[in-house]
């Protein structure tokens, strides 16, 4: 017999430039005001540079910028939402989500969460762009992210 799945999960929007993101409440870590990064050489735009959090240096994305949806951030009053990585680096545990205000836990179930009939294919580190209650949003595609920030880091 299959494993039911879960009838609601907690999910978190997060503010971002231009829009949201939905993540699992379990992927994050933890929200803290953002700090200045170190640089990294020959970084695309969308990789902010590395941001010190617990003794690790911590990548810093911003998905609007990766995805094409913004062209620069404001780090004004931004928060950087650290994220639990999937991908078993030993060397990426976390990476940090620039974020343009406090997330906002949310309630997920089948019928809140409506994906929009956008035909075209999704931008690069998108996995789906959804509609949860009236608010869009867009679920990042963590893998390929974590994939695009370490073949940079590698140089």
């Amino acid at each position: 017999m299959m494993a039911e799945l879960p009838r609601e999960i907690r999910g978190v929007m997060v503010p971002v430039t231009g829009g949201r993101v939905l993540l699992p409440n379990a992927t994050v870590a933890e929200v803290i005001t953002y700090t200045r990064t170190e640089a990294v050489e020959g970084a695309p735009p969308w990789l902010l540079g590395r941001l010190r959090w617990r003794g690790w240096r911590l990548p810093l994305l911003s998905l609007p910028v990766l995805t094409g949806e913004a062209t620069e951030e404001s780090l004004s009053n931004a928060r950087v939402a650290i994220l639990k990585a999937l991908g078993g680096r030993a060397g990426m545990p976390f990476l940090a989500l620039l974020a343009q205000g406090f997330p906002r836990l949310t309630t997920i179930t089948p019928e809140l969460l409506i994906p929009t009939s956008d035909e075209n294919p999704h931008a690069a580190g998108v996995r789906a762009e959804v509609l949860v209650r009236d608010d869009r949003a867009v679920i990042p595609d963590l893998d390929a992210i974590e994939d695009m920030i370490a073949d940079v880091l590698a140089g």
